[in-house]
């Protein structure tokens, strides 16, 4: 099953209590969406470390940019799911594309009729 990790599982990967993430992360079946990358490496208070860890992932997994279908479908999830820009995007992104979004936000994401996702934390901890 091919999927689009959302930018809260990159975060989570950082940590050594999420070092499982990353054999997702490195899965051939996983994509990322450039509007990760400007939330995870935009942040203001990224420490170099971190930053080069990001970096590496960008670097190395596949990077969707945004279309003008995926704009298009974003605005349409917006109206109808009052969804906030970047969600908008990953999931416009993810229905586009046919993946399945792998986030810790299910609670926005359900709402979005079509659109599958999994919480992969969830999943790991057998909750």
């Amino acid at each position: 099953m091919a999927f689009l990790v959302d930018s809260n599982i990159i975060i989570y990967s950082y940590n050594t209590e999420y070092a499982y993430l990353r054999d997702i992360i490195v899965s051939p079946s996983c994509s990322i969406s450039e509007i990760s990358r400007v939330e995870v490496l935009g942040y203001h208070g990224l420490k170099n470390d971190e930053e080069e860890y990001f970096q590496d992932i960008f670097n190395y997994v596949p990077v969707i940019f945004p279309s003008q279908p995926i704009f298009d479908q974003a605005i349409e999830l917006r109206k109808q799911y009052n969804l906030k820009l970047g969600d908008s995007l990953i999931a416009a992104t993810a229905l586009i594309n046919g993946l399945t979004i792998y986030t810790r936000n299910l609670i926005d994401f359900a709402k979005v009729e079509g659109l599958k996702s999994v919480n992969p934390i969830l999943i790991k901890t057998g909750q």
